[in-house]
């Protein structure tokens, strides 16, 4: 009998054991997988629904924007057919907008799309749900990050756990190597569907992965785990500026009464603008927040305006206090 063969009527424990632990969702009742039909979202809904059958559903996002995005569909649904799990296809429009990143832009639409699908499916009792990114996603999400400059937020990478329009999603192998994930569909005998946009280097991303992680390997062995250390740390960090912020919006008022900002060092007076931005939907570049700061410390007359362009709208002053007007 060959091996696949033999795997074939293996119990489940044995075929959980090839895969990380997912304790980070055993306390979730019916939750959802995002199945894309690659290595590490087929190796997911492959050990959830060995070890919770009948409590995992799944979700695949046809996004259309390449001639293989058929196939990556029917993976998912063989697989899902053969695992027992239910399937809902959510077709979406990921073309980008002028200026805006394409990356971003499928992002975005497969967010939405994936809310969506729990919205409207399973009497929308879902509210669960587990994506398959793992460690090396985690570096190059840190390293873009540094890329650009990004600050705590963008340095904190992506979270565990987190809520977003209405749905937790849950990412239990942040520390697992993505290799792990394809040597454990290797031993269950398991195919997944290879994106080719995956070795196109004309992406930011690619290039990290084919290019740099494996330089950066050679030099430091443990990257994946001391990197995932910083991104925790930032992370905390930014938990405690937030508690700041809204500490400080409490004395500042919303919106902020300018002489009540004045006082404040500035690292808190741009502390406590950029969360209060964010409640009012706009984000400032760091160019755009310097020029209000600036601003607000000149501030001293009656006369003196303020208008300044942050993100798509401006913030004007409005007597004693600032607004925000988004376009």
């Amino acid at each position: 009998m060959s091996v696949c063969k033999a795997m074939a009527v293996s119990t489940t424990p044995k075929l959980n054991a090839n895969f990380p632990s997912l304790a980070a969702l055993q306390h979730l009742g019916l939750f959802a997988v995002a199945v894309s039909g690659g290595a590490d979202s087929t190796a997911l809904l492959v050990a959830c629904a060995t070890r919770w059958p009948g409590r995992v559903h799944a979700v695949h996002v046809h996004h259309g924007l390449q001639a293989a995005a058929d196939g990556f569909e029917a993976h998912c649904a063989d697989l899902c057919e053969r695992m027992k799990v239910p399937l809902v296809v959510q077709r979406v429009n990921a073309l980008h907008a002028a200026g805006e990143s394409p990356e971003d832009a499928a992002r975005q639409a497969r967010y939405r799309a994936l809310a969506e699908a729990l919205q409207n499916n399973w009497g929308g009792q879902i509210k669960h749900m587990a994506l398959a990114q793992h460690a090396d996603d985690q570096v190059e999400t840190l390293l873009l990050a540094l890329s650009r400059g990004a600050g705590l937020p963008g340095l904190a990478c992506m979270p565990a756990s987190a809520e977003r329009d209405g749905v937790t999603y849950h990412r239990p192998w942040l520390d697992v190597p993505g290799r792990e994930l394809r040597v454990a569909l290797n031993a269950v005998c398991e195919t997944w569907v290879e994106d080719p946009t995956n070795t196109d280097t004309r992406y930011t991303r690619n290039r990290i992965r084919a290019e740099l992680l494996p330089v950066i390997e050679k030099a430091f062995p443990s990257f994946r785990q001391t990197f995932a250390r910083s991104a925790s740390h930032a992370a905390q960090a930014q938990t405690l500026l937030q508690e700041v912020a809204e500490q400080d919006l409490q004395l500042v008022g919303n919106p902020p009464a300018i002489k009540a900002l004045q006082p404040l060092s500035e690292a808190r007076q741009s502390n406590v603008l950029r969360y209060w931005l964010a409640l009012e939907h706009s984000q400032a570049s760091a160019a755009q927040l310097q020029a209000l700061l600036l601003q607000v410390k000149a501030c001293t007359t009656r006369g003196h305006h303020i208008d300044i362009k942050v993100g798509r709208g401006f913030v004007q002053r409005d007597g004693a206090v600032l607004r925000c007007y988004n376009l």
